[in-house]
């Protein structure tokens, strides 16, 4: 059979994969019990990712039209054949459950490019965490309190570190008290309290576009819809917003104003003060997710919208994954009123606790000064891997390519020249020694997209350079290639 890619043409390449494999199978030209290609020597002939194959024979298996064995290959199955040992027990999903599961089928994946320079996760570099220092308040934490942090704690979480963090957030612009806090299992669960708080299945919420892939996968999860505003040079399209806000079934905005994921960009006051000016017309409330705002390269940060809210119209939400490291799991909801109440009962009915353990320790690693030391130092880290990172694009992408020059964080986004899908980029890219985030993963719905996002979190200066470079060969190269791929099996 002919398999024939289509590049640009608006469906995932695994799916086109697919769709021609089963079609085959379909049309009796791949006979049943035919092998299919091994995934590697398919990518190969492809010249598609290896993982790209995979999620293809993933997609034909969970049709029932294939069935894989280890050490022996993909095979076609016969109609109504249950496989070797007899049909096993398949439980119907619910249909948010399956709707999960295509997005995270739908998602790049990175395992097998082993070598290469990871520009495509926000993960803080372990070389950087300030292990032996929290180690010493964990300790000094433990001798303090023993047998009681190993307890059930307060669900609105430990009131030493909320008093800590109530101080520091004063600091970042944001005047709240340690009883308008609530204190969560990262930002992810804080992120999915907050959409809970204002909608229910079937609601629509406003998010910007492109947005943080995860909460997509939490809308997805939640069984909510999608509203996406256009993002621009400097933030969300407040014409477009207003618009989207005034229907009535979008019930919230959640907007990331400080170094957004994907962009790496910071609104302005000006355009804060006036996106809560349109939020107020609309009567619709705001989640402000400010997950990197302590990692900023100079000293004045522009306050949080919820430091310029008068009227209760801000949940903000932050998180110690990205400025510490992601194994303290310690995020903070602020609110107030009944926004908080409620709150605190979704908590309660989610989870009983966090580890008080953690957050015991981490209320003395904030109150001994131990983190304004560690994120003077990472600030100054990533300012200089920025700078080598953007240096390197400046100099080797080709010309139509831009990029976002951020102010603090870990991203920065890049908008290659049209006609360039970066998802069918990423294969390459592997291949010749650096990896990237696709541009489609952080579209409401998925389509293709020629922006990527670039992240200097994993990789020392001399790397960045390397991967900017790597990226910048994979880019011409594929200008200069044929448009599709069309290869027999």
């Amino acid at each position: 059979m002919q398999i024939e890619l289509q590049r640009g043409a608006g469906r995932p390449v695994y799916l086109q994969i697919a769709d021609q494999i089963g079609a085959a199978i379909e049309a009796r030209r791949l006979a049943h019990g035919a092998r299919l290609p091994a995934i590697r020597d398919l990518a190969r002939r492809l010249q598609v990712h290896r993982d790209t194959v995979a999620l293809a024979y993933e997609e034909l298996a969970a049709a029932g039209r294939v069935e894989s064995s280890v050490g022996r290959g993909t095979f076609v199955r016969a109609p109504g054949d249950p496989g070797p040992g007899g049909a096993p027990f398949e439980a119907a999903f619910s249909g948010l459950t399956e709707s999960l599961l295509r997005f995270e089928r739908a998602r790049p994946r990175f395992g097998s490019a082993d070598g290469a320079v990871p520009l495509h996760a926000i993960i803080p570099d372990p070389a950087l965490y300030p292990v032996e220092g929290f180690r010493r308040a964990l300790n000094r934490a433990f001798r303090e309190h023993g047998a009681d942090l190993l307890l059930y704690g307060d669900p609105q979480g430990h009131p030493r570190l909320r008093e800590a963090l109530a101080s520091h957030l004063g600091g970042a612009g944001l005047e709240v008290g340690p009883g308008e806090l609530l204190l969560c299992h990262g930002a992810s669960q804080g992120i999915s309290l907050a959409l809970r708080l204002f909608a229910e299945p079937g609601d629509l919420i406003a998010l910007e576009e492109p947005t943080y892939n995860n909460v997509l996968a939490t809308v997805f999860g939640l069984g909510l819809r999608t509203a996406p505003v256009p993002m621009g040079e400097d933030g969300p399209d407040l014409a477009a917003l207003e618009r989207t806000l005034r229907r009535p079934e979008v019930k919230l905005l959640y907007t990331i104003p400080t170094f957004h994921n994907p962009m790496g960009l910071t609104t302005s006051l000006g355009h804060r003060r006036a996106l809560l000016e349109v939020a107020a017309r609309c009567g619709k409330p705001v989640v402000e997710d400010a997950y990197e705002m302590d990692l900023r390269f100079g000293e004045r940060p522009v306050p949080p919208l919820a430091g310029l809210d008068a009227s209760g119209l801000v949940v903000h939400l932050s998180s110690f994954s990205k400025s510490l490291f992601p194994g303290v799991r310690v995020g903070a909801i602020a609110a107030r009123g009944r926004a908080l109440d409620a709150l605190l009962a979704l908590k309660r009915a989610t989870d009983h606790s966090d580890s008080m353990l953690l957050q015991a320790a981490l209320a003395r690693f904030l109150e001994e000064g131990h983190y304004e030391r560690h994120l003077a130092r990472l600030r100054r880290v990533l300012r200089s891997r920025c700078e080598a990172l953007t240096g390197a694009l400046e100099d080797a992408l080709p010309e139509g390519a831009r990029f976002t020059r951020p102010a603090g964080g870990y991203q920065v986004w890049v908008e290659l020249p049209a006609g360039l899908d970066t998802s069918e980029l990423l294969a390459d890219a592997a291949r010749a020694g650096v990896l990237f985030a696709p541009g489609s993963q952080f579209n409401h719905d998925g389509r293709p997209s020629c922006a990527l996002r670039l992240s200097f979190a994993m990789a020392d200066e001399a790397a960045l350079r390397r991967g900017a470079q790597a990226l910048a060969r994979v880019v011409r190269e594929r200008q200069r290639a044929a448009p599709a791929a069309r290869i027999h099996i």
